[in-house]
């Protein structure tokens, strides 16, 4: 089936900017940094707390379009499904530092935790008198996700986001502190529970049109908003009649380990936020309201407020998601109480991006209107990037792969004395991960972005544990780096950047730093080589990255599972680190 295809623009490249520009002239009381892509607010109240938010483009009105007077302070927008970068970030703070302190809220997205999050490390660092000052809030509320495969990551951030910007930013517009903004963000985060639901993906502008991976008969269940596959798929489209109740169960379960996160314990009362996620029609959207509170109804729960409107779309996505805020409980005096957080969010807002609401629980279902209409499907993928020689690209990925399966017994045996004995089991199983995929056609050369995140989510998912995570966080801010390059092909010094990039993002999540006996130590010692030549002499590099493998034989751990055994015994028994041999043998696989 066909997708559309077609947008209004005047450069795919300069469409982010084009369009905080029209933002600004739509709401005067902004401003906008044209080359770090932040909008704020020129006239701040710097004597209130301020709050910042941002992550990729693609998803309006957020996040730009909830800066205001009574919202936001700024946000910062990357180009489109890709974070911000770090320096953006950082200017982000500069704007809107004052003494009364920042809080920044962020989706719980790789690209987002990890550019944000070294932003205000950065800051930190730069301005030690500040540093605690800015406080920073992750909001994973996608119940698709589940404990088992979110394990690494945790859940996705989607538009539950939004209700903690809301909440936060009300109080400090009131003149809360510092502690008791970022504290009541913190609870809003704990107590969201979002699903979403997509009839296809999406086209991103400068991208060729590709065919739906959906038929027309199929729906899928637990989507992201960056074209992540859902929880899972079904044919044909049930009614919303069906379908609602059937997340609403997903999403307030108490017996599924999986995902009961939020603690519901039947007849709560809750906040039902309806979001479009760009491509339905208002007449859908209606039908889902309808259905959505039937559905709750039906649990028993008290619907006290609804908010329904695109808050967090995803490029005309035609879909929606689902929003539960559970409010706290009678005679709980541990948390916020209802009253205050309903007046919260009735506060008014300039903000464009907030959509209007009763201030009110609904009125009686006989005084609604259900209209319903049939959905239309709109679909596309991200931008792709080319490497120079695709064939010669997935070769080395399937090499690589492959050296990793046979290096497994080796691998093994050294982490049995070096650490808990399961680093080539774990290596092995991400390399056959791998494999399935290039057979699958998920992994390929004029892809080579969303190959490098594929890897990624299959570090995360197949691999686990600490190799798992820093695999996954290393491929993750690769294949943003790789988006944020110039160009549709990934040339040498492409490479060379975009690895030195990830390899510092990386750093900021382990402490582990040459030498210490991890697999950071050939690493850095690849990436440190390609970096200094732009690309160039591979091979040297590879050799400078097998050299520091070996020489983890004679150093004393300094991080990581080895730490925990005599540093005497690793010497005398000569074992390499594992991890860092398995660096090795995936460099030397693509050299050959």
């Amino acid at each position: 089936m066909s997708i559309q295809s077609k947008h209004f623009l005047n450069k795919s490249e300069t469409l982010v900017v084009d369009s905080l520009r029209g933002l600004c002239a739509v709401n005067p009381q902004l401003a906008l940094d044209v080359e770090n892509k932040t909008v704020y607010i020129a006239k701040q109240d710097r004597s209130k707390v301020a709050l910042m938010c941002g992550g990729g483009s693609g998803h309006e009105p957020a996040h730009a379009g909830f800066v205001g007077e009574g919202m936001l302070t700024a946000a910062v927008c990357g180009n489109v499904f890709a974070s911000p970068n770090s320096s953006q970030v950082r200017r982000g703070i500069d704007l809107i530092s004052n003494d009364a302190g920042t809080v920044i809220i962020v989706k719980n997205y790789t690209g987002d935790v990890l550019n944000f999050g070294l932003a205000k490390e950065q800051y930190a660092a730069l301005h030690p008198d500040k540093a605690d000052r800015v406080k920073f809030v992750i909001v994973g509320d996608d119940v698709a996700v589940g404990r088992t495969q979110g394990k690494i990551v945790g859940r996705r951030g989607l538009a539950g986001t939004v209700l903690v910007y809301k909440l936060a930013c009300a109080l400090a517009q009131r003149g809360g502190s510092l502690d008791e903004v970022y504290n009541i963000a913190s609870w809003a985060s704990q107590n969201i529970a979002t699903l979403g639901v997509s009839l296809g993906h999406v086209h991103v502008p400068g991208t060729a049109a590709l065919q739906s991976n959906l038929g027309i008969s199929e729906v899928e269940i637990g989507m992201g908003i960056h074209n992540e596959s859902g929880h899972k798929t079904e044919s044909p489209i049930p009614p919303l009649s069906e379908l609602i109740p059937r997340i609403v169960d997903m999403m307030t379960s108490t017996s599924d380990p999986e995902r009961s996160f939020v603690p519901f314990k039947g007849k709560d009362k809750v906040v039902l936020l309806v979001n479009n996620l760009g491509g339905l029609s208002e007449l859908e959207l209606g039908a889902v309201v309808s259905e959505a509170r039937n559905a709750l109804d039906a649990h028993g729960f008290t619907i006290s407020r609804i908010l329904s409107g695109s808050f967090m779309t995803s490029l005309n996505m035609p879909g929606f998601s689902l929003t539960l805020l559970l409010l706290p409980g009678e005679g709980d005096t541990s948390t916020p109480s209802t009253s205050q957080i309903l007046s919260l969010l009735d506060d008014k807002t300039q903000a464009p991006g907030w959509k209007w609401s009763s201030a009110s629980p609904p009125a009686s279902k006989e005084s609604q209107i259900i209209e319903k209409a049939p959905f239309t499907e709109q679909q596309s993928e991200p931008r792709l990037l080319k490497a120079e020689n695709p064939d010669a690209f997935v070769e080395s990925v399937r090499q690589a792969a492959k050296a990793l399966i046979a290096a497994e017994p080796e691998i093994t045996r050294m982490d049995l004395i070096a650490g808990d004995g399961d680093c080539g089991l774990t290596l092995k199983a991400g390399a056959e991960a791998v494999l399935k995929k290039i057979d699958e056609g998920a992994i390929r050369g004029d892809d080579v972005a969303g190959s490098v995140f594929s890897i990624s989510q299959i570090s995360e998912e197949v691999m686990g544990g600490t190799s798992g995570a820093l695999y996954s966080i290393f491929f993750s801010g690769l294949s943003q780096s790789l988006q944020s390059a110039a160009g549709d092909t990934v040339i040498a010094s492409t490479w060379a950047q975009s690895l030195k990039s990830s390899l510092d993002n990386l750093y900021t999540y382990t402490r582990a730093r040459p030498p210490s006996r991890t697999l950071v130590d050939p690493l850095s010692a690849f990436i440190d080589a390609i970096s200094s030549t732009d690309g160039k002499n591979f091979r040297d590099a590879v050799k400078a990255a097998s050299q520091a493998a070996e020489d983890t034989k004679n150093l004393e751990a300094k991080a990581g599972r080895s730490a925990y055994v005599e540093g005497d015994k690793l010497k005398q028994e000569q074992i390499p680190d594992p991890g860092a041999w398995g660096i090795k043998t995936i460099l030397e696989a693509i050299t050959n």
